[in-house]
């Protein structure tokens, strides 16, 4: 059977298709009764299903969250948002399934362009150290390979397989070009930009219900695990020639690349490069979240130019323009 293309739902679409369980959310009612929906989905999308009320509670029995499904149903619209009302559902052996087709990822070329860039620009680095700096993790085929699958977040900003290495790109070519405009250190700040997040290769990872924190995630955090790593490559690597100070300002990319401790941030960014590959960061995430909530429709009634609501992960009502430049 063809995979479903959620992007190409429209209301009345018939649906008998093998997807996942990203979510499984038990509600009340006023009254007290319980009721489910569920968050079905494959590497296309995902749509939440229509509330599963308590006299049809054996429809979703042991779908749980990474669960495989046989859906059947039909897309509704409800206040101007897609819906999979269910009319069978039935829970799959987990055997046989290939996960690629059931996690979000980035196309292969994409991934391809952006690894020719990123070997292209630390090419031309003038600074022996940067290099060397950005060889202890970019110099190894083992890390760039897990670097690839991995995900910029578990939801939001870039929560795809390969969203890792294009948010890192986002970054390094943002920090880059302000710090040229503000004749900060280009150099030092694209290095920067590129071991920010290091940490999240060992901080998340795919399972069939998309992407999760591993216990070192949820335990330490990519932040530190990033510094870490950081650590860890260089004493593995005792001929690396950076200095004591140099090594620091490395750590404190990391450390301080959110900016401030209700962040995450272990320390506030003190120099104008780590400064700039915080906005960088920022930069990269909110356009993404912005540039895809505006892409998905479920978040606009019909002939509607502003958001129905405020969606989470923008907190605030986008507009469609109705005109193109």
């Amino acid at each position: 059977m063809t995979p479903l293309d959620f992007t190409a739902l429209a209301i009345g679409d018939r649906v008998q298709h093998e997807l996942v369980v990203r979510e499984r959310h038990e509600k009340k009612t006023g009254a007290g009764d319980p009721f489910w929906i569920l968050t079905l989905g494959n590497a296309t999308g995902s749509l939440d299903t229509a509330p599963v009320w308590s006299n049809q509670a054996s429809l979703v029995e042991g779908a749980e969250r990474g669960s495989f499904v046989q859906a059947i149903g039909t897309i509704k619209e409800y206040r101007g948002k897609r819906q999979l009302e269910l009319t069978s559902l039935r829970v799959l052996p987990k055997d046989g399934f290939d996960l690629s087709q059931f996690v979000r990822a980035e196309a292969p070329k994409r991934l391809e362009k952006l690894w020719s860039w990123l070997d292209e620009e630390l090419g031309k680095l003038k600074s022996v150290p940067l290099r060397r700096a950005a060889q202890l993790f970019f110099g190894d085929p083992v890390f760039r390979e897990a670097f690839e699958r991995g995900a910029g977040s578990t939801v939001g900003h870039h929560a795809t397989a390969g969203g890792l290495l294009v948010h890192t790109c986002e970054v390094a070519s943002i920090a880059q070009n302000i710090a040229r405009v503000m004749k900060a250190n280009a150099e030092l700040a694209f290095v920067g930009a590129l071991i920010h997040d290091v940490g999240k290769v060992e901080s998340y990872a795919a399972d069939a219900a998309g992407f999760s924190n591993t216990p070192a995630g949820h335990l330490v955090g990519h932040i530190v695990l990033g510094s870490w790593m950081l650590n860890q490559r260089l004493a593995a690597t005792p001929d690396h020639g950076l200095s004591h100070a140099q090594v620091l300002e490395l750590q404190h990319f990391i450390l301080s690349h959110h900016g401030i401790a209700e962040y995450g941030a272990a320390v506030p960014p003190a120099t104008a490069e780590a400064e700039i590959v915080h906005w960088a960061d920022e930069a990269s995430a909110k356009a993404n979240d912005v540039l895809e909530t505006l892409a998905e429709d479920e978040h606009f009634a019909a002939g509607e130019p502003f958001t129905s609501k405020r969606p989470w992960r923008v907190g605030k009502r986008l507009w469609r323009r109705p005109d193109h430049w």
